[in-house]
């Protein structure tokens, strides 16, 4: 697979391939980990990274995976068992691992190229060969043009894009990527994917920790952690063979489709279930008969079909299946009354920064009880709309409205009609759980009793209780974002905001919230939601593409996935595809500036 940019990575295939090229990169042998008095963090882990291969390490929020990278990286030591990195521990070998923590770990004051000076000079690489390898490193990751800017301006995919740039300055035979692709688009992650293919091909040997199970599906040898112990090995095709005779694809049913999900997963042989567009794809339980339209109860006109199993599908059932379809946050959430006016409605939205314009003329309503998503690649303008539409920055032109309150005369009016979830944890790190609810119940005007039973529902729900004295910021991420939903809905709002909710967190707890999303919408609540996960987007009743702050596509889901049948040839597009062809044929029609191309 080539890279964007057609550029050979580094240039410095010698210092890329182990001395016998035959022998494993790094072994882990039964290693454990423990952090005080609690559960091990690892229990016994074993793992071997090949020379010019893809490892992939998955597993639910606090599996333990990032405590296994870093043991990799020299930055602690297991307390049983061995790690070997090219025959010598980690400590003795850091010149030749490459590590990319989870979080953007560069400097955002810094320039792209000072990033790159700075690791240069960690690395002890000579300042006669810096110039070299910086263009040769600039070139493949296309970051030439931006150079000059700082590491904080970049959009989420220059951001990894640098992180990888950084962690290859001295080209090991080892790279360690710790959920690269979390908070990046489609495109930045296929990019991201060519790139490393490149590396493999010189003989690097290549750990890619990922929440993004379609990632899993393209790496050689995958290893599944759960609870810091190891429950699978082997090939994805592996695991995915084990289900390949138990989902099926359920369409025609009565039922809308939110309604029939819920029924569905209710049921004791469905181990998971997912919406994908007008249809829902259901993995039925080992051991159980796969359902027929008749045992499925969902109307006369079902039909259900075999339809190719996915690695998720396995990782599902290893993990001991998804949440079941029934949402205990709207079972005690109250009706919004019905309204024939818009929940949300953008008129023209256009924001400028100073001579940058982030997002023009954007225009959609989204009716009550409905699910709209905001898609769009990094830095394309979504976020820019949202916060708009949730009245933290002012529109340079155009109006909006949420709950009839418009943005511009009623903004006051208008933010206490929304729940919010930022894209980033939001809450007070320093401040514990229970003191953030505290807090946000206020913030909402709830106060005495009403106060105190808000606070009890979503503890209950999102099962805090254990974690209430716990200071936020250190709470697991899954836990961050319960906690920031929680504090999103404890007024009931008729409108939800979520800007990219489940950014980096597992696939079960994906599902879980939207379980709780889906029943919201069936109680009358209106969702506007941005997402990198396009299966995601299947969930949405309506969606628009963001791309160079202008809407290039709207409609529901599968109305793009069939305009981008007819645009590719393809018969069954994902929503991926259609993502990508979207946007591919959106620049075939538009200058470098972003103009449109004179007939």
């Amino acid at each position: 697979m080539a890279s964007p940019s057609g550029a050979q990575p580094t240039g410095m295939t010698a210092a890329a391939t182990p001395r016998d090229a035959s022998a494993p990169v790094a072994l882990v042998r039964d290693i454990v980990k423990r952090f005080g008095t609690g559960p091990a963090a690892l229990e016994g882990v074993s793992l071997t990274i090949a020379p010019g291969q893809v490892t992939g390490l998955v597993g639910p929020d606090g599996a333990g995976k990032t405590t296994l990278i870093r043991i990799l990286a020299g930055l602690m030591k297991p307390d049983e068992g061995a790690v070997s990195i090219l025959g010598g521990p980690p400590v003795e070998r850091l010149d030749s691992i490459g590590y990319m923590p989870q979080r953007f770990g560069l400097y955002e004051d810094l320039t792209v190229r000072e990033n790159l000076v700075l690791y240069a000079e960690l690395r002890g690489l000579p300042r006669s060969e810096q110039g070299a390898v910086f263009e040769r490193l600039l070139t493949f990751t296309d970051l030439a043009r931006f150079q000059t800017r700082p590491a904080g301006k970049l959009s989420g995919g220059m951001k990894q894009k640098l992180g990888l740039a950084c962690a290859l300055v001295s080209t090991p035979p080892l790279l360690l990527l710790d959920e690269p692709g979390v908070g990046v688009d489609p495109i930045s992650r296929r990019e991201l994917w060519a790139m490393v293919a490149e590396l493999t091909s010189e003989g690097i040997g290549v750990l890619w920790s990922t929440a993004y199970l379609d990632e899993a599906e393209l790496c050689d040898h995958v290893y599944l952690l759960n609870e810091g112990r190891l429950i699978f090995s082997g090939p994805p095709a592996t695991l995915t063979d084990s289900i390949a005779d138990r989902v099926i694809r359920v369409t025609g049913f009565s039922d809308r489709r939110r309604e029939a999900l819920t029924k569905a997963l209710d049921r004791p042989d469905v181990v998971d279930g997912t919406l994908q567009g007008r249809a829902i794809r259901l993995l039925i339980g080992q051991g159980h008969a796969v359902p027929d339209a008749a045992a499925l109860n969902l109307g006369p006109d079902t039909n259900v079909e075999p339809t190719p199993a996915r690695f998720e599908d396995g990782f599902i059932e290893q993990l001991g299946g998804g949440p079941k379809g029934t949402s205990a946050l709207a079972q005690a959430y109250r009706e919004i009354p019905p309204s024939d006016a818009p929940a949300i409605e953008a008129k023209g939205l256009t924001r400028r920064f100073g001579d940058f314009t982030a997002a023009k003329d954007v225009s959609f309503t989204v009716p009550r009880g409905q699910t709209f998503g905001l898609l769009g690649p990094n830095g394309a303008g979504k976020s820019t709309t949202f916060k708009m539409l949730c009245g933290l920055l002012t529109p340079s032109e155009g109006s909006g409205s949420v709950a009839g309150h418009d943005l511009r005369r009623a903004a006051a009016q208008a933010r206490a009609s929304l729940g919010y979830m930022a894209q980033k944890f939001s809450l007070y790190g320093d401040l514990s759980v229970a003191q953030n609810l505290d807090f946000f119940a206020g913030a909402y005007d709830l106060s005495g009793s009403r106060a105190r039973a808000a606070i009890e529902r979503v503890t209950d729900i999102f099962e805090l209780g254990d974690h209430l004295r716990r200071n936020a910021g250190t709470l697991p991420l899954g836990f961050k974002q319960r906690l920031a939903l929680a504090c999103a809905v404890m007024h009931e709002p008729p409108v939800l905001f979520l800007d990219e909710p489940t950014s980096g967190v597992d696939p079960v707890m994906r599902r879980e919230f939207w379980t709780h999303i889906n029943g919201l919408v069936r109680r009358g609540v209106t969702v506007l939601v941005t997402t990198h996960f396009m299966d995601e987007a299947e969930y949405c009743d309506q969606v628009t593409l963001i791309y160079r702050s202008r809407q290039i596509a709207s409609g529901p889901p599968d109305a793009l996935k069939q305009q981008t049948a007819v645009l590719t040839g393809r018969p069954d597009p994902t929503m991926e595809d259609a993502f990508i062809a979207l946007i591919e044929a959106s620049d075939a029609h538009r200058d470098e500036d972003g103009t449109e191309k004179a007939a």
